[in-house]
């Protein structure tokens, strides 16, 4: 059994926000499984599916970033799922949009959402698929640029992004995590890096 859990805060006003593409992932995933409605459950919303015959459970929480991780925590520890077994999807500052990084642990790199998770797991050690939004210009801060709607050019390139991290997602469950890293970790032709700065953990 696997827990994939995509970060994001909850409410309509954040639906389109660069922080909360993790939820996006997870509903393209429940779409492309044919789930049923969502259940309401520890404070997030969960659905079954199976992937390489291995069962699912996705799940968005439905409490603020900061606190993500306590309904991680509730899931992962009622059904007995272990940190190596969960899949958490959220964006990234530190990588150009398009691009995709897979791997296992690390720090939070200032996403509150991850810090959360850290702390009520009480390990780094989960697998991360970080989805690249890009550094904000100079002139943004960073808790601003993440609680920001893509740009008109992002937004017509993202559902091939969204399908991509799904894709990954499907591939950890069904392959295993290096084969994925293989696949998934290399820079796409299309994006390179921009200088910006980089600032916030909202």
């Amino acid at each position: 059994m696997f827990l994939v859990v995509g970060l994001g805060n909850p409410g309509r006003q954040y639906q389109g926000n660069r922080h909360n593409v993790g939820f996006r992932i997870v509903d393209q995933l429940a779409a492309r499984a044919g789930a049923t409605s969502p259940r309401d459950k520890y404070g997030g919303e969960l659905s079954d599916i199976t992937l390489g015959g291995e069962r699912v459970i996705l799940c968005k929480p439905m409490e603020f970033m900061n606190v993500s991780g306590q309904v991680v925590r509730h899931v992962a520890g009622f059904h007995k799922i272990p940190a190596a077994r969960t899949i958490v999807v959220h964006d990234e500052l530190d990588l150009p949009f398009g691009r995709l990084k897979l791997g296992v642990g690390g720090g939070a790199g200032g996403h509150n959402g991850v810090r959360s998770v850290i702390a009520d797991l009480g390990t780094p050690d989960f697998v991360r698929v970080r989805v690249g939004i890009d550094r904000p210009p100079p002139e943004w801060k960073g808790a601003d640029y993440v609680l920001a709607n893509f740009t008109g050019a992002e937004q017509k390139a993202l559902p091939a992004l969204i399908d991509l991290a799904a894709d990954a997602v499907e591939e950890i469950v069904t392959r295993g995590l290096p084969a994925a890293m293989n696949k998934f970790n290399t820079k796409p032709k299309s994006t390179s890096d921009k200088p910006g700065t980089a600032g916030g953990d909202a």
